[in-house]
């Protein structure tokens, strides 16, 4: 017994020795540290120095090696973390997680597939993020293959993803972002006729140019060609210099460029926007209903705005095409401050193309002699014609909430021309040098989360020197205008609550214009300065109800007009524009507004070699040529979802104020008075337009029709078509895009424009010297109908990951059809009456190249 007890009692010490030790063992197993203070203490012990990156082994914890010797701990290390550890030599060291990649993307949204800059990219769990650039595009380096990446932009909804799938390959992966839509009634606007153009909540139409999609007939986003594809909207003569919003002339549109009124808008006399596209931002055409902070334009507002955010890295582009050569840019010089530039230049004083040809027959040789002695076919012809633009911009962050920018734009139009009849030996001749230069700043400050201001300033020159020859040499006509102008604005905006805000501000505008004119036959010689100062105050309220469905705004502009030599004038204009949504598709908005403006375009010598020359800004007087003052009320409503919409618009537009003189009218003899006849017009009209649209097609139809009608008191008969008298307007077209490639085609169709023919029972007054033409009924003609298709494809590739590039190809008027523009009539040296018509493009196909990067 005492035997197995002493037995017992051995097996049980041993049982609690190895217990002992087990548990001693478990408690130095569970010892843990993190590796890089371990490895720091590594390096002291044994004088040696490690290589890593913090990313990669920062959160790796290790249970410390009992083994006093270097090789086995960290042998030892490896085995737990499985981290590659290498010996440079007997000292150095590395450490690297051969479990981390390297990663890439390309950041697009859902819906149109464009691109998200300014997107941050983050690796969940540690410190590392990173911002997308202009091209949507992002990498990061040593990221773990099990992380988590989150996406996240205002206005999307977050994306997570593996950061196993997004490693690096050629082309690196494309990651698209949720649109995040507020359940507001008023924020969902329409995407409508092509990608870029959207529809605002208060009637306004934004262009993007940087999202511009295709339009028939355009390969690149030229503005004022595109703000024609609106109902509404159209240039009788095909230009861009001379648009007519619901009825209007040109000179009533008022356009700005980055808040500069600009009095030139055009380049090759009208065939080409004067403005580089490629670093405009928005685009904002206004037809009623405008905000009280505008002055001018009595029928219309185009609003450009180029690009206004700071980029950390450099973008641009370059292109050409079968008429000029581009290039764009915005350079960042630190983190508060960045230039953008552009610049533009024909090579038609070198080049000619058939596109050039097109357009310079458009512009000078298209003009049809017949029923009097034919024009020479046999003809000598030297011409030198070019033009450029370009533009800088610097902007500056002062801090989070003050920017200060700064603007300016220069362009040129340049043409010397002689034609020489070989038959005759006459020559005819002109010359022409249009230039624009123009520069301002504005500073936008938040003052508090309710309140801000923007300030705006700028200069302004505009000038014209041109002159022309006839064929007998004894008619000389040298005209120069130029406008200076000056301008200040000041904006402030008080949120006085989450629905309501209230605009204020003041504008001091001073514009000079000198206008020289002489004429050797008949004589005449005319040299006038004139200058108009105005001051303008405005104040307007904003409110948006509660529910979102009523947005309304409301205010009003006091301008006083001051020309120091003739009169000064208050006017009081109201402003209003309401949209009410019945529902989330189904709106309806009543706009109205009064608008006045000093600025005119006279219109002389009609008939004269030179289209641009008859074109010269003067001001209003108060006497012959007063305030041009209009009121316009419209109605609307609209149904507009994801992928349709339809819409009608009724309005009534009266413009008093106008002279013959600004008109146009080219049977001048039918006016006795010198000084041309003061009156007015009235439109009344509607405009249609729907539109089916998905991802890969768009197609719609518009239709407008314009009853607009002259009344001057001491005309006989008063009331008369007006020279804009379009009856009825239409347009069908449509766009799709098949992978890389987009293609657009369209047609266009007007009825014929109003002219004045001479008496048929006695055409001409032989009383006079020269003779004079006797005419019918002021505007009792038209011309034929107008009719042309159009179409035009872009094909978007890329030469790298970093350079996108596009080829596009259009064709105006590709049926080649001969489409009268206008006809009038003049009186040869034999006392015949000749009858002049000028055609529009044919048949004009141009081609265009352009990267991006």
């Amino acid at each position: 017994m005492p035997r197995t007890r002493s037995k017992l009692l051995g097996t049980l010490c041993i049982v609690l020795l190895s217990l002992f030790s087990v548990a001693n063992a478990q408690e130095k197993k569970i010892e843990e540290t993190f590796l890089i203070p371990y490895i720091q203490q590594l390096e002291n012990k044994f004088e040696v120095k490690f290589s890593y990156a913090d990313a990669d082994i920062g959160s790796v914890k290790i249970i410390i090696p009992e083994s006093e010797v270097l090789a086995e701990i960290l042998n030892h290390i490896r085995i737990q973390t499985k981290l590659q550890i290498q010996k440079l030599n007997e000292r150095y060291y590395t450490i690297v997680n051969i479990n981390s990649l390297s990663i890439c993307g390309i950041v697009l949204d859902n819906f149109e597939q464009n691109t998200v800059s300014g997107a941050t990219v983050e690796v969940l769990g540690t410190n590392k993020a990173v911002v997308t650039d202009s091209l949507g595009s992002f990498s990061l380096d040593n990221i773990p293959t099990n992380a988590k990446i989150q996406i996240k932009h205002i206005g999307f909804k977050p994306l997570f993803v593996d950061a196993a799938s997004l490693k690096n390959s050629d082309p690196c992966q494309t990651l698209l972002l949720g649109q995040f839509y507020q359940q507001l009634e008023e924020v969902v606007v329409f995407e409508f006729l092509t990608k870029g153009l959207v529809k605002q909540f208060d009637a306004s139409i934004d262009m993007n140019t940087d999202e511009f999609g295709i339009l028939p007939g355009l390969i690149e986003p030229d503005i004022l060609q595109t703000v024609q594809a609106l109902p509404g909207i159209k240039s009788i003569d095909e230009t861009v210099s001379d648009i007519n919003i619901r009825g209007g002339s040109n000179d009533q549109n008022l356009i700005l460029w980055d808040g500069i009124k600009m009095y030139q808008s055009g380049h090759f006399f009208g065939l080409i926007s004067a403005f580089n596209p490629f670093l405009t931002d928005k685009v904002t055409l206004i037809k009623n209903g405008t905000s009280a902070q505008y002055g001018d334009g009595v029928s219309g507002i185009i609003d450009m705005r180029t690009n206004n955010e700071l980029t950390e890295d450099f973008y641009g582009g370059a292109g050409f095409n079968l008429i000029s050569g581009d290039v764009h840019g915005q350079i960042p010089l630190g983190e508060k401050i960045a230039l953008q530039f552009s610049g533009r230049r024909a090579f038609t004083d070198f080049l000619n193309t058939n596109t050039f040809s097109n357009f310079f027959t458009k512009a000078f040789l298209n003009n049809q002699v017949r029923d009097g002695l034919s024009q020479s076919v046999d003809v000598e012809r030297d011409d030198t014609f070019y033009f450029y633009d370009f533009t800088g911009k610097v902007l500056y962050d002062i801090n989070s909430d003050q920017k200060l920018r700064f603007s300016f734009i220069n362009m040129n139009n340049f043409l010397d021309y002689s034609e020489l009849d070989l038959n005759t030996n006459s020559s005819t001749s002109s010359a022409l040098d249009q230039t624009n230069y123009s520069f301002g700043g504005s500073l936008e400050s938040k003052w508090t989360d309710k309140f801000s201001t923007f300030m705006n300033t700028y200069y302004s020159n505009y000038n014209l020197d041109a002159v022309n020859i006839d064929a007998t040499g004894r008619q000389i006509f040298s005209q120069s205008n130029t406008v200076i102008e000056n301008a200040f604005r000041l904006n402030t905006n008080l949120k006085i609550n989450t629905n309501l805000d209230w605009l204020n501000g003041y504008q001091l505008t001073e514009t000079s214009i000198t206008d020289f004119a002489d004429v050797t036959l008949p004589p005449f010689s005319r040299n006038v300065k004139d200058i108009v100062k105005m001051h303008a105050f405005f104040s307007e309220l904003g409110y948006v109800s509660k529910n979102e469905k009523l947005h309304l705004r409301g205010g009003a502009r006091l301008n006083y007009y001051d020309n120091p030599n003739t009169f000064t004038e208050f006017v009081i204009e109201p402003r209003l524009n309401l949209n009410y949504a019945f529902t989330r598709e189904l709106k309806a908005m009543i706009l109205g507004e009064y608008k006045s403006q000093a600025t005119n375009q006279v219109i002389d010598l009609e008939q004269n070699f030179l289209g641009i020359e008859k074109r010269r800004w003067i001001l209003s007087n108060g006497d012959n040529l007063p305030i041009t003052k209009s009121k316009q009320v419209s109605f609307g409503i609209n149904y507009d979802s994801r992928d349709f919409y339809i819409g009608v618009e009724g309005f009534y537009k009266e413009v008093n104020g106008i002279n013959t003189s600004t008109q146009g009218f080219e049977s001048q003899n039918q006016f006795n008075s010198e000084d041309g006849e003061i009156g007015k017009y009235d439109v009344k009209g509607i405009e249609f337009l729907i539109n089916k649209k998905t991802s890969k097609y768009s197609v719609w139809a518009s239709y407008a029709y314009n009853l607009n009608n002259y009344t001057f008191d001491d005309v006989v008969p008063p009331t008369f078509p007006n020279n804009f008298d379009i009856r009825h307007t239409a347009t069908f077209a449509g766009t799709y895009t098949f992978n890389k490639l987009k293609i657009g085609i369209g047609l266009n169709y007007r009825t014929g424009k109003p002219f004045t023919e001479p008496d048929t029972d006695n055409p001409l007054d032989t009383t006079f010297f020269p003779a004079r033409i006797n005419y019918n009924t002021v505007n009792s003609s038209r011309l034929t109908e107008y009719l042309r298709a159009d179409a035009s494809a872009i094909y978007n590739f890329k030469l790298s990951s970093d350079i996108k590039a596009s080829a596009g190809i259009s064709v105006l008027n590709f049926t080649d059809r001969l489409n009268l523009l206008n006809t009038y009539y003049q009186v040869n040296d034999l006392n015949v009456i000749e009858t002049v018509e000028s055609f529009s493009l044919g048949l004009t196909p141009n081609f265009s190249f352009r990267v991006k990067f």
